[in-house]
């Protein structure tokens, strides 16, 4: 009797492992299915913005910042500290 005892114990634990395998196994898999999932998103987002990125035009190329200064300076009135001679 005792055998059988034994052999249902040894069975039991030989199920409690074999269910925890399977456990680990299931989280492992959910995990690496996440991490898939959020890999997939990065990189579509990543190829989005590398096309928004090509598509939209530079419109820095257009300004000049040396230009901008040029028109300018004749606007503006020079002043010195020499006194004006008088006119006769």
């Amino acid at each position: 009797m005792s055998s059988k005892v034994e052999e249902l114990l040894n069975a039991a634990k030989v199920n409690e492992l074999l269910h925890k395998k399977e456990l680990e196994e299931k989280n492992k898999n959910t995990i690496v299915i996440a991490l898939a999932i959020i890999g997939a998103v990065a990189a579509i987002a990543a190829i989005a913005f590398a096309v928004y990125k090509y598509l939209t035009p530079d419109y820095l190329d257009d300004f000049d910042s040396d230009d901008m200064y040029d028109n300018f300076d004749d606007d503006f009135i020079e002043f010195s500290d020499d006194k004006p001679e008088a006119e006769d």
